[in-house]
């Protein structure tokens, strides 16, 4: 296997320690993966004590998600394993988020997601207009982007903030908030059929991961240190639990994929090899 596909070799008592977890039943595996989320839960609660740092946290993490992709196109010259259809969905739902928070709110995520929707932007345009679309593995990625708009659209519709702007803003930000939880799904449906996944589109999941946990890290720990207002507003009505439950879902979705991402690192694999049931 070339240089350029491997990731590092890992430090042995970290082998040692993933072996022995492969070795166990499954769900002694599920045990011990709630029990590292609720370390690290612990380990950001009494480490950050302003959680709104988390929301920037992974907006970064995001951010630098698709500089890593940036770089595979830059290098490589390939798009292969990627998904143009999460990265549609991706540009959509930071477009419309970008333009709810011009309308609703100004602030540091406005910046963040105006960078990471001309960076999402940028690949697109890479796997539509540039010869790298020729590497476009278009038969692998059949989830396609309006299967997972319309549902989003819908539940927008009856799920959404009841503050006092326009209503069409309020439609629109349920909007991004839903199409967020489930934008990575074509990409991972794309990544199960290949069952192989090479570095730079393994690091830029794996970001996307890591984004989603900062983010339900945030809502979770407001909880558990009772903040009155949010515990107030999960009990009034449906949009506060909704924005919760999108949280846990984009968290969920993506746990699988990391946990294998981060045993083929330590095993010091230049791919991730995913089994058939991860989504």
């Amino acid at each position: 296997m070339g240089t350029d596909d491997t990731m590092g070799k890992a430090k042995d008592p970290l082998i040692a320690v993933v072996q022995w977890v492969k070795t166990r039943p499954a769900g002694t595996k599920a045990g011990l993966s709630g029990l590292s989320a609720v370390v690290l839960l612990l380990v950001l609660w009494r480490t950050i004590k302003d959680h709104d740092t988390l929301f920037v946290l992974a907006e970064i993490a995001h951010f630098l998600g698709i500089g890593v992709l940036g770089y595979k196109l830059q290098k490589k010259k390939s798009v292969a394993g990627l998904s143009l259809q999460s990265q549609l969905l991706t540009a959509t739902f930071l477009a419309v988020r970008l333009f709810c928070s011009f309308m609703m709110e100004y602030d540091i995520h406005t910046v963040l997601d105006g960078l990471t929707l001309l960076a999402t932007l940028g690949v697109v345009l890479n796997m539509t207009l540039t010869d790298m679309r020729a590497t476009y593995q278009k038969e692998q990625d059949i989830v396609k982007f309006y299967y997972v708009l319309a549902p989003c659209a819908v539940l927008a519709l009856v799920a959404k903030p009841s503050t006092s702007h326009y209503y069409l803003f309020r439609v629109f930000w349920a909007f991004c908030v839903y199409l967020e939880a489930v934008s990575v799904l074509p990409q991972l449906r794309m990544m199960q059929k290949a069952k192989v996944v090479e570095r730079f589109t393994a690091h830029y999941v794996f970001a996307l991961g890591l984004s989603r946990f900062l983010s339900c890290a945030h809502w979770i720990l407001q909880i558990l240190e009772g903040n009155k207002y949010l515990l107030q507003a999960l009990g009034s009505g449906l949009w506060p639990v909704m924005v919760l439950a999108s949280e846990v879902v984009q968290t969920c979705i993506l746990a699988d994929f990391c946990y294998y991402y981060v045993k083929s690192y330590a095993e010091g694999s230049g791919v991730v090899r995913l089994p058939a049931g991860i989504v």
